[in-house]
């Protein structure tokens, strides 16, 4: 049995809710680093024909073919969660269960935009008992979305970890949220 640090996520497959289709959504082809196919977050894949889809789908690698985003997986998610009308590709990390949140880098404030972001700020409310977060990523820079507050904690490198800490104040428990980052 795989350890929770040696998880691939190519692993864990979502299956697309009842109605669900990607149709000429692509957003996740530019918000995510795709070695496999030498994409960089932040840019178009070079295999992406916008509004058309993939043009190697039917030899996509294994992490194209295994990701479903939140809105593809989950019913539940209104019309406005899809990717190419949010702005935004949502997804669960499968080890941490953190809500992760992947900002089209041509709207960097699309997810301060309401209905958004008050939903992002209630899932951050509700998350917090299982000590989980809702974190929004533009390119390589993270940011935690807080009950109270956000904090932006940076760019991420390899071995960089958040730790969340909850603290006592006059006004009831606050969470605090560092980097702590890897010393080689």
């Amino acid at each position: 049995m795989l350890s929770p640090t040696t998880l691939d996520p190519a692993s864990v497959i979502a299956t697309p809710a009842p109605g669900r289709a990607c149709g000429p959504c692509t957003l996740c082809c530019k918000v995510y680093d795709v070695p496999a196919v030498e994409s960089v977050a932040g840019q178009w894949c070079r295999h992406t024909k916008q509004g058309r889809g993939c043009a190697i789908h039917a030899t996509r690698p294994d992490h194209c073919r295994a990701f479903h985003c939140l809105w593809m997986t989950e019913g539940w998610l209104g019309p406005e969660w899809k990717p190419d009308r949010a702005k935004m590709v949502l997804s669960l990390d499968p080890v941490s269960r953190h809500m992760n949140v992947q900002v089209d880098p041509g709207q960097p404030n699309a997810w301060r935009r309401e209905p958004y972001y008050g939903q992002l700020k209630r899932w951050a409310a509700s998350s917090l008992p299982q000590k989980r977060h809702v974190l929004v990523h533009l390119n390589k820079v993270t940011t935690v979305v807080l009950p109270d507050r956000d904090v932006n904690l940076g760019v991420f490198e390899p071995g960089d970890r958040m730790v969340a800490r909850e603290r006592m104040t006059p006004a009831g428990p606050v969470i605090d949220v560092e980097k702590i980052s890897h010393v080689a």
